[in-house]
């Protein structure tokens, strides 16, 4: 053993230095850094790998200056978005865009373009916009079926201002509701604790693999700054909704032609009648093929109940906004089973929706 020690010092490989003049000094070595773990390569290669495709978003509104007739420019905010497709549409949270007269949207190579908006959707906080670019950043690749519950998630987007900022966290929860803009419940969330703060919404939230899972869209935070909750729009309603908006500008959900009214459930549910009160159905609907039978009005102006929905694709409608709900997750054209109660009897029967228009 001995001798082995002393003829690899005598050949210069003692501490690795071919240098027959022994070691070397604390001020000949210079450091390394450490190389990165496997899970940490992974990040920086998904970062490096979808930046580009991320973009940042500023609005401006038009106004009158003040004790002048001259209309001025002022700045509305900043958000963040990403590329869709190679003709330049541009998704981004709908609350970014909201209320401004302008967007411009800044590539990662420095590029920036006026962009015009398609489509909008304030109930899924989700818009699309367009811009006129060539060599784009290739579109983000989309997961598939529902993110896990652990699972990691990566949030680009700019924060504050601060440009292409990554953000690393779980998958917190799924299913999540959340009051949005005007009143609206925004279902189905995402919830992460990937660090999201002004200036992301709008932005991607990845997988591990790089796959688009959701669009961050909200903080729940008193300061109004990270606090470890955070929510996005999964990309399965991503898929549903901005398809419609590049084609139509607008979403419009499924529908089984039920007529119902907002005002008349919600007073027949402060009387104890929960589900969804049947008005009415539309001339050749799945709902009047189905034949289900509408509430009749009586003498002063009462309603007789008629069938109620209670369940739809074996989710619970307690009123108008569970079946709204329910409505936005279907597809057009899939037999779905419906209960309903009338009286004291319950009883299930397929329907299909339609697109609706």
């Amino acid at each position: 053993m001995i001798a082995l020690v002393a003829a690899a010092f005598a050949a210069g490989l003692w501490l690795g230095r071919a240098d027959p003049e022994g070691p070397p000094t604390a001020d000949q070595v210079e450091p390394q850094p450490p190389a990165p773990a496997a899970t940490e390569a992974r990040v920086i290669e998904v970062f490096e790998a979808r930046r580009d495709s991320v973009v940042s978003i500023a609005t401006a509104s038009l106004g009158r200056a003040p004790f002048s007739a001259r209309i001025v420019e002022r700045a509305e905010g900043a958000g963040s978005g990403f590329v869709w497709d190679a003709a330049g549409h541009i998704v981004t949270n709908d609350h970014v865009i909201a209320g401004a007269d302008r967007a411009t949207v800044a590539l990662a190579d420095g590029r920036s373009f006026d962009a015009r908006l398609v489509g909008r959707s304030p109930a899924h906080d989700l818009a699309v916009l367009r811009i006129d670019a060539r060599d784009l950043p290739a579109p983000l690749p989309r997961a598939s079926g529902a993110p896990a519950v652990g699972q990691t998630a990566l949030a680009i987007g700019n924060p504050f201002g601060l440009d292409w900022t990554l953000t690393t966290g779980i998958v917190s929860a799924t299913d999540r509701d959340l009051p949005g803009r005007q009143g609206r419940t925004i279902r189905g969330l995402i919830q992460t604790d990937a660090a999201i703060n002004p200036g992301n919404s709008g932005g991607p939230l990845l997988d591990a693999g790089g796959r688009l899972i959701g669009v961050n869209t909200a903080i729940f935070s008193p300061s109004g700054a990270s606090a470890g909750i955070g929510f996005a729009v999964p990309v399965a309603t991503v898929e549903r909704v901005v398809p419609q908006l590049i084609a139509r500008g607008r979403y419009d959900p499924p529908v089984f032609g039920i007529r119902f009214d907002g005002a008349v459930n919600a007073a027949a549910r402060r009387q104890g009648l929960e589900g969804l009160l049947v008005l009415g159905t539309l001339p050749d609907s799945p709902a009047a093929r189905a034949g289900l039978e509408p509430a009749r009005p009586v003498a002063g102006g009462r309603l007789v109940p008629g069938d109620i929905v209670i369940a739809v694709d074996g989710r619970p409608v307690r009123g108008v906004d569970d079946y709204l709900a329910v409505l936005d997750r279907l597809a057009p054209g899939r037999e779905v089973e419906v209960r309903l109660r009338n009286g004291r009897s319950e009883r299930v029967v397929p329907m299909a929706p339609v697109a609706g228009r």
